[in-house]
């Protein structure tokens, strides 16, 4: 297994983990936002694993607010992450998954599903992810890879502690969410693991975010109701 991300400190952590259970991990400091990047990183997992046969482009964040509060930096860092960053991950190991008949997953959110206020910039992010996965389904099932997008809902994770520009902050803004929307992270991998081995072409996490999407592909004029309704809106920025 190859981990590829900007935290050193945290794939090494991982690494160990994944070492004690008996199994090897690979540590690959690589950011998705850098051209090349990608490329290196994929020499190196190839190097040291000899194929690729499974890629997962998870990095990504949240930039929240409103309209008028946001820049055109702001979306374009948002997208430079959670787009482009996907798209470079696709296009270093695509060959590879073609020869092995791989499975490709992006992670996308119940977010590119239903946007509400103060998520724009997100929101975008993910419903082109959610058209990248649609797309790339149908190119690449000719050659045997199945492209799986995982749409979590609310899920245990620090992207509430990450601010606009991307830096991590210690401690995130409270958000009124009741404890039973949250999946426990662990759940959420095993339900993700379990997508990927069946190539499954999509997969909602939690039991909300399956309801949200319901609501919008049937009955979106109820959903927005409730939006409005209840003033659902983005999370606030960690400051």
């Amino acid at each position: 297994m190859a981990l590829a991300a900007r935290r050193l400190d945290r794939l090494e952590a991982l690494a160990s983990e994944i070492g004690r259970a008996g199994r090897r991990a690979v540590v690959i400091p690589c950011d998705v936002t850098r051209d090349g990047d990608l490329e290196r990183a994929a020499d190196k997992a190839r190097g040291a694993l000899g194929k690729l046969d499974v890629v997962v482009a998870n990095a990504g964040f949240g930039v929240t607010g409103k309209l008028e509060t946001l820049t055109l930096d702001d979306y374009r860092r948002q997208l430079e992450t959670n787009v482009f960053g996907v798209l470079r991950t696709v296009y270093a190991t695509l060959e590879d998954l073609k020869k092995t008949r791989g499975r490709l997953v992006l992670i996308g959110s119940v977010s590119g599903h239903v946007a509400v206020p103060g998520s724009s910039a997100y929101s975008m992010s993910k419903f082109a992810v959610h058209a990248l996965a649609a797309s790339l389904g149908h190119e690449l099932a000719p050659y045997g890879v199945a492209v799986t997008l995982i749409s979590p809902g609310f899920v245990e994770s620090e992207i509430g502690q990450v601010d606009n520009r991307g830096v991590w902050r210690a401690q995130a803004p409270r958000r009124p969410i009741p404890a039973a929307f949250v999946m426990a992270t662990p759940t959420a991998a095993r339900k993700i693991v379990r997508a990927v081995a069946r190539r499954r072409r999509e997969v909602v996490i939690t039991g909300f975010g399956k309801a949200a999407v319901v609501l919008h592909r049937h009955a979106p004029w109820l959903l927005a109701a409730i939006i409005r309704r209840f003033g659902i809106k983005g999370r606030r920025e960690p400051r």
